[in-house]
């Protein structure tokens, strides 16, 4: 797939790549745990149901959860915390490690690891007991803050996630530390005092933790100038406040506030929401250094999460398919197959069937038109794939092709059912179909499914070989006889 076609200028895309950022998660860590089982009865000792637990889940909780949505996205993280020496603070570090996330645990022998255990029955929560107690001890500040001056000097960003259980007691301290490394902080706050958070690069409280600090707001000009006010009292370069189905307002520096309409369309749970904004907002500033992109991202995944049951995280290929669908640059038409397998993947990712087809198309003729459509037919996005000239020689002659490469693929750019246009140089399209690796493999013509080139490949894949009649009459052999005579 290295050809290359000097008239073609590959669009950007827009495929986000993570992999090479590293965040440090500082926070209040936790264990969720799940105990599911069904209801049949009532205790003969008490006025209660009984369950009968048939399965225990584990899942990270708290800033643990914050880690874990980044690790989905495909960043490397280092997660800060403190927690008991016992044996849920091990399970809370199995669940992590397994998907990448490296725990750096300031253990206690004091204080156990803080646990919610759920007892769940038919999708119902019927009652949650809570494991945790609070100590503030200047030894385990001082742990805390070693732990994570040791980390600064490989992170790209920090996320400081307060859930008001004490790690982030000398958050202030931590801040500096961050400040000092050069590295942006970005602090999902807690309590009443937001002063603590002073000189942090990002604070994006939700709107009920906002007005516990401003007051009441009665309109949306009245939230932003107290946002505006508050953002320069505090030194912050950007203040993001989530208002849940009022979506998002964003203010930086001296630039206009910026605000987003919820990109939730149905609301099933917001368990993690917030949680989810605070990575996906963190991953894409380090890597666009722009609040808006960031924002923007942000808004989308946690649109995406709450339509789910339970906690949810998103990957960096799902919340790029969710941009590449509202994109209005969709980035079809030709497309070089390096930059083509990008927009599959998006697609793919979007739900979408991808149908592939190739052939020489030297001269378009109705057939041809009659054939794209049925091909299109059998999907969602139509990818024809062009020999070039010098394979059109190699199979057809030194007089072929009549139109070069580049004539061609601007005339099939044009026909309404395809989607992409690409090319290929080998004499076969064995090499791009196992590529690309299209949902639908399309014939025309008096193949059988065993001898078509590729076959085999996309079957294996567990996709579909179809072949399609040509129309009658029309041939490309036959046009050029007519116009020699």
């Amino acid at each position: 797939m290295s050809l290359k076609i000097d008239y073609y200028v590959p669009m950007n895309s827009s495929y986000l790549n993570f992999k090479d950022k590293h965040i440090l998660v500082v926070g209040d860590v936790m264990l969720d745990r799940y105990w599911h089982g069904g209801t049949s009865r009532i205790s003969p000792e008490a006025p209660v149901q009984v369950v009968k637990v048939s399965s225990i889940e584990d899942r990270p909780g708290g800033a643990a959860n914050v880690a874990l949505g980044l690790a989905k996205l495909g960043v490397s993280v280092t997660l800060v915390g403190v927690v008991g020496n016992d044996e849920n603070a091990d399970v809370l570090s199995r669940c992590l490690e397994e998907v990448g996330v490296t725990c750096r645990f300031v253990r206690s022998e004091t204080l156990p690891t803080i646990t919610k255990l759920r007892v769940m029955s038919r999708h119902q929560q019927l009652i949650r007991l809570d494991f945790e107690e609070r100590e503030d001890s200047l030894s385990q500040n001082e742990a805390l803050a070693k732990v994570v001056e040791e980390c600064l000097p490989e992170s790209d960003a920090v996320i400081f996630s307060d859930y008001a259980k004490g790690c982030l007691a000398d958050v202030q301290s931590l801040i500096k530390l961050s400040n000092a490394a050069k590295v942006p902080s970005f602090v999902d706050p807690k309590g009443n005092d937001f002063s603590i958070y002073q000189g942090a690069t990002l604070v994006k409280p939700n709107l009920l933790e906002f007005e516990m600090i401003v007051g009441k707001c009665r309109s949306t000009k009245e939230l932003e100038e107290k946002a505006k006010a508050l953002r320069e009292q505090f030194g912050w370069k950007a203040l993001l406040v989530t208002r849940g189905e009022d979506g998002l307002i964003l203010l930086s520096d001296d630039k206009p506030p910026f605000s987003l309409a919820t990109a939730a369309k149905e609301v099933f749970d917001v368990t993690g929401a917030g949680d989810t904004v605070v990575a996906v907002l963190t991953a894409v500033y380090v890597t666009s250094k722009r609040f808006i992109d960031a924002v923007e991202y942000a808004n989308q995944a946690a649109g995406y999460v709450v339509g789910k049951l339970g906690t949810a995280s998103i990957s960096a290929e799902r919340l790029d398919a969710i941009m590449f669908q509202r994109s209005h640059n969709t980035n079809f038409g030709v497309l070089s197959p390096e930059d083509l397998l990008e927009q599959i993947k998006l697609a793919q990712m979007n739900g979408e069937k991808i149908v592939f087809t190739n052939g020489c198309f030297d001269i378009l003729h109705p057939g041809h038109i009659a054939y794209m459509k049925q091909a299109k037919a059998l999907g969602d996005r139509l990818i024809v794939a062009v020999n070039t000239d010098a394979s059109v020689k190699r199979l057809k002659g030194e007089k072929r092709p009549i139109n070069n490469l580049i004539h061609r693929m601007s005339v099939l750019e044009g026909v309404g059912s395809i989607d992409w246009v690409t090319w290929f140089d080998e004499d076969t399209p064995k090499e791009i179909i196992e590529f690309l690796t299209p949902d639908v493999l399309v014939k025309g013509g008096d193949y059988t499914i065993e001898t078509i080139v590729g076959a085999d490949h996309v079957l294996a894949h567990g996709g579909e070989v179809k072949v399609l009649t040509f129309v009658d009459g029309y041939s490309t052999t036959s046009i050029i006889e007519k116009a020699n005579l």
